[in-house]
């Protein structure tokens, strides 16, 4: 059995990472400047002889590109944590209000912060981090007003997630010229991600999602009821409150960057685990591949599909991600009822 997952993995990472480089590829070398594919590779190499490829593939899409492969592994493995904790698949940080909270965090602490202070690019994950904690606490005092049941934790979420929404819109429009552009920023957005914020934002979204994975025998535990898991030897109370700190803090430090990116955390994890099983140890690394690779087609869309202008990417990944959302609270929300 164990062998057999092993195989499982070592075939679903071998396919997902060539996926995942063929859309880098594509992503490099589309755009409204026109850069071939094999220029985009010899800017990469250091072997282009045009210094315009080599700006523009170098320090606007490369940076860009891996930003989001590194949020699209962020997302996707808090959403995945969060459904095991909560044993819940219709849930993930945009859903449960994580997202909404953790933007308001954030769009304060732009408001308290002088754009020119060092504290502007660290502040603003902290209190997204606390801001995504908020909301959580949130949504689980309603959910459990309303009975605890898994589809009340989906409405409860959805109200806090509106909550905190028109609290950041009311914030932006209430002090636009501080936070010029924020509008954009709520809506989800990658263009402003540089090597600057991408050594910023890559050391503790990817430390933060290892630690997730190492805990993937744990959440595996989760699955099987509190009473197993403490019988099992996992303190699931206090194991629970671990890691949902460790998706705030996942989340917090995502949207304080690139602002609010819905779904991903829902329809990775959950498409994965159809395909390959609900095996953490590999629905976890399995999800952060698939959740890089769907982000970086979400964000080559966005770039794309209103050429000169650029969508916000997360107005993309809701596009796709609501009716898959549809889908699931159709198949589950009866057997919940």
């Amino acid at each position: 059995m164990l062998a057999e997952k092993r195989r499982r993995l070592a075939s679903a990472t071998a396919i997902l990472l060539a996926f995942l480089l063929l859309l880098l590829a594509c992503y490099l070398s589309t755009g409204p400047a026109e850069v071939g594919l094999a220029d985009a590779a010899r800017a990469v190499l250091g072997l282009s002889s045009s210094r315009e490829a080599e700006a523009i593939v170098l320090y606007i899409r490369l940076p860009r590109a891996l930003g989001a492969a590194v949020v699209g592994v962020s997302l996707a493995v808090a959403g995945a944590v969060m459904q095991a904790l909560l044993r819940n698949p219709l849930v993930d940080p945009f859903i449960t209000g994580v997202s909404s909270g953790a933007a308001f965090g954030a769009c304060l602490a732009m408001l308290a912060v002088e754009p020119s202070s060092l504290l502007l690019f660290y502040t603003p994950a902290l209190a997204g981090f606390l801001g995504g904690l908020l909301a959580f606490s949130i949504t689980m005092l309603l959910s459990r007003a309303a009975g605890e049941s898994p589809l009340a934790m989906v409405l409860a979420g959805v109200a806090v997630s509106i909550a905190f929404s028109s609290l950041t819109t009311l914030v932006a429009t209430r002090w636009s010229s501080k936070l010029h552009g924020v509008l954009f920023w709520v809506f989800g957005s990658l263009s402003l991600v540089s090597w600057r914020i991408l050594v910023l934002l890559a050391p503790p979204s990817l430390a933060l999602s290892v630690i997730s994975l190492l805990y993937a025998r744990e959440l595996n535990i989760m699955l099987m009821g509190d009473e197993q898991a403490r019988q099992l030897g996992v303190e699931a109370t206090s194991f629970r409150r671990l890691m949902m700190a460790v998706v705030a803090l996942l989340t917090g430090v995502c949207v304080s960057f690139t602002g609010v990116i819905g779904f991903i955390g829902l329809v990775v994890p959950h498409s994965v685990r159809m395909l390959l099983g609900g095996d953490h140890r590999v629905l976890l690394p399995a999800s952060a591949l698939a959740g890089a690779s769907t982000l970086l087609t979400a964000d080559l869309a966005a770039r794309t599909l209103a050429q000169p202008a650029e969508l916000p990417v997360g107005v993309v990944t809701s596009l796709l991600g609501a009716p898959f959302f549809m889908y699931l609270l159709a198949k589950w929300g009866r057997r919940y009822g």
